[in-house]
């Protein structure tokens, strides 16, 4: 019933929006390219969602995807590094290439075919001859032959490569890429299997920086030699992946930029953010206030509605301040009077004891079904509350 309900309201819209002249709020311009032959249509929206979000570049009926589509999601195991992933990329991204004058799309000139390439192994240097093919960016190694010893020495690194575009307007109706946007993601462990058994290895935080480092170099020479490319300013942004199993995504650690023209990258600045799973024993250790009141919050839902079935928290912290809190409440309701006296309970709870200098969010949901959102963004009082039909 759910999906009826919102397929009609999808249909109202479009119902009225029928009588409004959609096409104000876009327009169509020519994407160019260094190839003019190669000159692509494309629609920009006159509007983004808020000052902090990206204008995408469109198709005629919907966003661009990246020429690469697909590779992320076989690459990287938890689906929280992967949103974490792509979205932190567009957010350091900022600093370089604002959302008040660049549009965004996924990356058009790493393909599939590439990146796959280059997220494989090297292959064993013979006679110092030179290599007909880029290659793979992880070690060389015959896994086939390779014993556990051989693996542990030789581990896989790099995991998963994402290219993003930023675009600026150059005429009235033209726009042309003016920033790359590179992120490099690095696993925390390393999982490989030997004759029928599974092993793994530990990658520590100062390995992978100086192993992403070197990849991130390697890349600006590769990137360079495209026609496309080769004087477009790039950032390039360093991600430590967490384990499959974790209820938090990983961490960016160091980001660099390179100007339009440059074959060497200029210096990596260290970046301090964190997720925190709450509760947690890194939680009281690193952040005991806060851990206190999210267990204080966790003990007024559990005494209001005794049954319900646990509750996690992530918190996003950068330079150890925290910036946004996201809950998951799974409760087995049995009535909509149910949901809705609940969510107006936690809705007080989240007024009377989060602070307004950081954003909340809680999702309380039955089973897989969603029930209720509250949202209050850093700075507001009043937080926006949503109850499903």
């Amino acid at each position: 019933m759910r999906k009826l309900h919102a397929l009609i309201i999808i249909s109202s819209v479009l119902i009225v929006s029928a009588c409004t002249p959609v096409f104000d709020n876009r327009e169509e311009v020519i994407q160019e390219t260094k190839d003019e032959t190669n000159n692509q249509s494309a629609i920009v929206p006159n509007y983004s969602i808020s000052d902090e979000n990206y204008r995408m570049i469109l198709t005629e009926s919907s966003p661009k995807v990246s020429s690469a589509r697909g590779v992320t999601t076989n690459q990287m195991g938890n689906r929280m590094d992967i949103d974490e992933f792509e979205s932190g990329l567009r957010r350091h991204s900022k600093e370089h290439f604002s959302p008040e004058k660049y549009f965004f799309q996924p990356g058009q000139y790493l393909g599939h075919e590439t990146l796959m390439e280059w997220l494989g192994r090297g292959e064993p240097e013979e006679d110092d001859k030179e290599k007909d093919t880029e290659g793979g960016l992880n070690p060389a190694l015959d896994e086939n032959e390779a014993s556990e010893e051989d693996f542990r020495e030789h581990p896989r690194f790099i995991s998963n490569i994402v290219e993003q575009n930023y675009l600026v307007k150059k005429d009235e109706n033209v726009v042309e890429l003016e920033g790359v946007t590179i992120g490099i993601s690095l696993r925390t462990v390393y999982n490989f299997t030997v004759e029928g058994r599974n092993y793994s290895e530990d990658h520590s935080t100062e390995e992978l920086l100086q192993k992403g480092k070197e990849y991130a170099d390697e890349i600006l020479k590769r990137i360079r030699k495209r026609e496309e490319l080769k004087d477009v300013p790039v950032v390039f942004a360093l991600y430590e992946e967490e384990e499959a199993s974790s209820k938090v995504p990983g961490k960016f650690l160091s980001k660099a930029y390179a100007e339009g023209s440059d074959t060497a990258l200029n210096g990596w600045d260290a970046i301090n953010e964190e997720h925190i799973l709450f509760p947690s024993d890194e939680a009281e250790e690193k952040h005991f206030d806060d851990s206190q009141i999210f267990s204080d919050f966790r003990k007024e839902v559990s005494d209001y509605f005794p049954n319900f079935v646990g509750m996690i928290g992530n918190g996003f912290y950068v330079n150890d301040e925290l910036q946004h809190v996201s809950i998951e409440i799974p409760i087995q309701f049995q009535s909509e009077s149910e949901v809705v006296g609940f969510t107006q309970y936690v809705y007080s709870l989240v007024n009377e004891m989060f602070s307004e200098h950081y954003g909340v969010q809680v999702k309380i949901h039955n089973m897989d079904e969603p029930e209720s959102l509250i949202v209050r963004k850093p700075g507001e009082q009043e937080p926006f509350v949503h109850v499903y039909e």
